[in-house]
């Protein structure tokens, strides 16, 4: 049986947490090669340690790692497959008002997991840190297929790389997917069963003029929701029943700016209809996401997870407006089928969102206390 951790309890998060100042300092100091790796390993673990910690105490039960170990919340992922080389391009990704940093992942050959992937490594930890906590669930979020295909065709030279290696998209799209896969079966070996997927696309793609400059100039919005849901399905084949699979949508999330905007109803028959997750997660913090109407393509019994805190600001949202929203939203999915969390993690890279660490705390208490109010 699917673990219903977070259905029962109808609050949640993203995943992502701003990352503590001594974890700040020692990548720097690791980057500039004045510690070792391992070293870097040691406050990584000590971090780790102390936010599931914290994580606890704040009344969560599916708990994260914060992605401190990765740079970004996706790159670090590719980076590890067989296949794959780090890049840096002329230009990083062109936010609203924020470039970000200049990193990508460009294709060297065949498309594959490997057995050392980090994001194995970085889940046996923290599941050995829960292991005797029956009450706990952790959970590994993992970008998702349709982001790394794009991350992949990303600018002329990671296109052109694309083609020289996979001349037939089939083969490419079957190679990401069962690399996908294979990632999925080694965690779940390991007794992850709880796995989300981080996914942009659907949430840009909305974003004519975003995606324009994505792909390069070519753009069919249909033809790209059924690529991008061919490759999220792929890797979806064949899982254990007790294994449960969600999806969160974004238009970005950098330093607290944004990269897209738009709402959900021109990918709603495609995503909501036909990707085959237990759950989405879907940022609803402000105008930009659009309104509710969307939500009536989620088929009976999938859970909708309603971002209406904003991860991006201090301040914290009313309550009152939170359960007005969350009632608007039962309009088109039933009460018993939504719960409330953050729009987006805290810190999808690791410069983080312009809050501090008491305001994040703040944010996942207002998530809690609004969640037992509505629906126990």
């Amino acid at each position: 049986m699917v673990n219903t951790t977070a259905t029962k309890l109808h609050y949640d998060i993203v995943g992502s947490f701003l990352r503590p100042q001594q974890l700040k300092q020692a990548r720097k100091q690791f980057e500039a090669g004045h510690i070792t790796h391992s070293e870097l390993t040691v406050v990584e673990d000590d971090a780790i340690k102390d936010l599931v910690r914290k994580e606890k105490e704040a009344g969560l039960k599916i708990v994260t790692d914060g992605e401190f170990r990765r740079s970004y919340w996706h790159l670090d992922t590719f980076w590890g497959f067989k296949g794959i080389k780090h890049t840096i391009p002329e230009h990083g990704y062109f936010f609203h008002d924020e470039e970000t940093r200049a990193d990508s992942a460009r294709i060297t050959g065949q498309i594959a997991f490997q057995a050392d992937h980090p994001d194995v490594k970085a889940y046996q930890f923290l599941q050995d840190l829960i292991a005797d906590d029956g009450d706990v669930t952790a959970r590994q979020s993992i970008p998702s297929p349709a982001q790394f295909y794009a991350e992949l065709v990303r600018g002329e030279e990671n296109e052109a790389a694309a083609k020289k290696y996979y001349p037939d998209e089939t083969k490419l799209i079957t190679d990401i997917g069962q690399a996908y896969h294979d990632l999925i079966i080694a965690l779940y070996d390991l007794g992850c069963r709880d796995i989300k997927l981080d996914d942009c696309t659907w949430g840009m793609i909305v974003d004519e003029g975003f995606w324009k400059a994505m792909t390069n100039g070519a753009f069919d919005r249909l033809e790209l929701q059924k690529l991008y849901l061919k490759l999220n399905n792929a890797a979806l084949v064949d899982l254990p029943d007790d294994l449960r699979i969600s999806t969160h949508i974004c238009r970005g999330n950098y330093h607290s700016t944004w990269a897209a905007s738009g709402g959900y109803a021109p990918v709603a028959e495609q995503l909501f209809a036909r990707e085959n997750v237990a759950a989405f997660y879907l940022e609803f913090d402000d105008d930009r996401s659009g309104d509710f109407a969307p939500l009536v393509a989620v088929p009976d019994g999938k859970q909708v997870v309603l971002g209406l805190v904003t991860s991006k600001k201090p301040e914290l949202e009313s309550q009152a407006d939170l359960i007005k929203r969350i009632k608007e939203a039962a309009q088109y999915v039933p009460l018993e089928n939504l719960s409330l969390s953050t729009q987006c993690g805290f810190a999808s890279t690791e410069e983080g969102n312009k809050l501090d660490e008491n305001q994040q705390w703040a944010k996942i208490k207002l998530v809690i206390e609004t969640a037992k109010k509505v629906w126990n």
